[in-house]
């Protein structure tokens, strides 16, 4: 069988970027998984290499097509540029190091010269340039190679999945972008992705509320009323199971996440707070929803331990091991449905069979 080749995009080169990396394919078991090919510079991987105990020896190629299995391969994507590494700080040179790695990346993936794609943390603000103008990877990725279909941000482990209906967006306007539209889309391609990329055959998905109590019936707020309750109706009787609108505010606490598959939060703090306080050690972050396949560490630069060999590679290593479980997924799913069966029965149903409920929840469904 061949190994999956795991795309692998330097980052900002003054964070924890490129210690995680060498830490994670010091292991020769994940040398034996995949063969990995970084997309950044030489020049900064030998700098790193000091801080790493047992790091591993790397192969520089001038294209992801030359990778050799079983070693690690570098992209060089810097060429003869001269980079000053000072870690630890953002620098406007560290942002147009990490814009070239991913520019090479996404562009390599897009044509299929890497299976995956496993993103390192950038500085949203030092990788700004002409060409990219994005709020962060999920965006730019998305345009780059989304074949115009719709990301989904997605931050997991192995017990908890947190998608969201709005992402980088500004507190001020997050209530204007929750609309039953957005939120149907949403359910639509998290429903899609739990079976096609997760293979769950019958996912249960929670939905939370926008407002404090679930807006207290109007007292609060109307968005759940008049948007999220009709969207998860809706939905629902088009075959997702999705459930609420739950209040934000105790579900996590309280456990309840353990008994859906998903939760979709209405925007990002509302949903990553509680993920990275549950799971920061081991999350990932994966964009769902695109024909290619992308995931990071759920955290950052890190820059206050950068370059001081502390760095914990564990959520970088779970980044990779998604990466290339959704990939086998998603191939086992497109070959059981590429020549599906024709429907030889029709069901008619009156309209006494119709879905009569205010609210869903997944009490009514048990």
């Amino acid at each position: 069988m061949q190994k999956i080749k795991v795309g692998i995009s330097q980052g900002d080169i003054n964070g924890v970027g490129y210690e995680v990396i060498l830490k994670t394919f010091a292991s020769e078991e994940m040398l034996s998984l995949c063969t990995p090919v970084i997309f950044g510079s030489p020049k900064v991987a030998v700098y790193y290499r000091k801080s790493v105990e047992n790091a591993p020896n790397f192969n520089v190629v001038d294209r992801p097509e030359k990778a050799r299995d079983g070693q690690l391969n570098i992209v060089d994507c810097l060429g003869d540029t001269e980079v000053k590494i000072e870690p630890g700080t953002p620098t406007p040179e560290a942002g147009s190091a990490a814009f070239k790695a991913l520019e090479a990346a996404v562009s390599a993936l897009d044509n299929q010269l890497i299976d995956v794609l496993v993103t390192a943390p950038i500085n949203k603000n030092t990788i700004q340039n002409d060409k990219f103008h994005f709020p962060g990877h999920t965006e730019y990725i998305e345009q780059k190679a989304g074949g115009g279909q719709r990301a989904l941000m997605i931050l997991m482990n192995e017990s908890l999945r947190v998608a969201l209906v709005t992402t980088h967006v500004p507190v001020s306007k997050i209530a204007q972008k929750i609309t039953k539209q957005n939120i149907e889309a949403k359910l639509n391609i998290l429903d899609d992705t739990l079976k096609r990329d997760f293979a769950i055959d019958n996912p249960r998905i929670a939905v939370l509320s926008l407002n404090p109590h679930c807006g207290d019936n109007g007292v609060i707020g109307n968005e759940e009323q008049d948007v999220i309750i009709p969207a998860i109706q809706d939905s629902f009787k088009k075959g997702i199971r999705c459930f609420g609108p739950y209040a934000a505010d105790g579900f996590f606490g309280s456990g309840n996440y353990a008994r859906f598959d998903a939760i979709l939060a209405m925007y990002h703090d509302q949903g990553l707070a509680p993920f990275k306080a549950l799971a920061m050690d081991d999350g990932v972050n994966y964009t769902a929803g695109l024909p290619v396949i992308r995931t990071s560490p759920a955290h950052g630069t890190a820059y206050d331990i950068a370059g001081k060999g502390v760095a914990d590679e564990n959520s970088f290593r779970q980044a990779v091991y998604t990466a290339i479980d959704i990939f086998r997924n998603r191939s086992r799913y497109e070959e059981a449905y590429a020549h599906p069966l024709k429907k030889q029965y029709y069901e008619k149903r009156d309209d006494s069979d119709k879905l009569k409920l205010d609210q869903v929840t997944e009490d009514d469904q048990i």
